[in-house]
């Protein structure tokens, strides 16, 4: 039985949000809730996929083990955020596995019951592409964030991100361990502790997994600065 609080976190996803309103109840009385500790996976590369994820608390990764054995950290994903539509709806292998990067609870979504609505709703699919252009253009942004910024204004554009104000000083918790933060970044740990260092003349401060900052204006002028 899906929580009350779980289903309004699930409602307000990209992928439900745009969904006819006939067709939410139905579907989430179909949704598995699963709850994953740290560490644990919710899927292998090359599995077959059957279901679409919304994560309803935590943190999930995304990645790909490449031939030489290193991890490749494709997306990272929390509450209210779905992921695997496209692949689900194809019957395709995961391209990727799924790990919980944190506890995490997640609503898997059966994508045999998603087909049988589209076949009857046109409208159906169509808040499927939505879903699936929204993480097209967070891919886009992420490899322009990836080719275009520094390693020091990737790790400002990631705290400023964390920020819940739009000036003054702050304190942000870390939501994942810094190896992860490193691997989402395109870098490595020692690359993000360097970038840390660098960042302390603007104003940051690292206390083991918070980040005090003094002045997000000074922080967001790191990232506006090109290159």
């Amino acid at each position: 039985m899906i929580q009350e609080h779980h289903r309004v976190i699930a409602r307000k996803s990209v992928l439900l949000q745009s969904l006819p309103d006939q067709h939410v109840e139905p579907l989430l009385s179909r949704a598995i809730h699963r709850h994953y500790e740290r560490g644990e996976t919710l899927f292998l590369q090359d599995e077959a996929a059957d279901a679409i994820h919304i994560v309803l608390a935590g943190w999930v990764k995304l990645y790909r083990v490449t031939p030489n054995g290193i991890e490749a950290v494709v997306g990272v994903f929390t509450r209210g955020e779905s992921f695997g539509e496209a692949i689900a709806l194809r019957h395709l292998p995961y391209p990727v596995s799924g790990e919980a990067a944190t506890s995490a609870e997640v609503l898997c979504l059966p994508s045999s019951v998603l087909i049988d609505l589209i076949k009857r709703d046109a409208e159906v699919g169509l808040s499927i592409l939505s879903s699936t252009f929204t993480h097209l253009h967070s891919l886009v942004a992420q490899l322009e964030q990836l080719k275009a910024r520094t390693g020091a204004q990737r790790v400002a554009e990631f705290l400023l991100d964390l920020c819940d104000g739009d000036g003054g000083s702050c304190v942000v918790k870390m939501p994942y361990d810094k190896v992860l933060i490193a691997g989402r970044l395109g870098m490595k740990p020692e690359s993000l502790s360097r970038a840390f260092a660098r960042l302390r003349r603007s104003g940051v401060t690292i206390e083991k997994n918070q980040a005090r900052i003094e002045s997000i204006e000074q922080l967001r002028d790191v990232v506006e600065i090109s290159g």
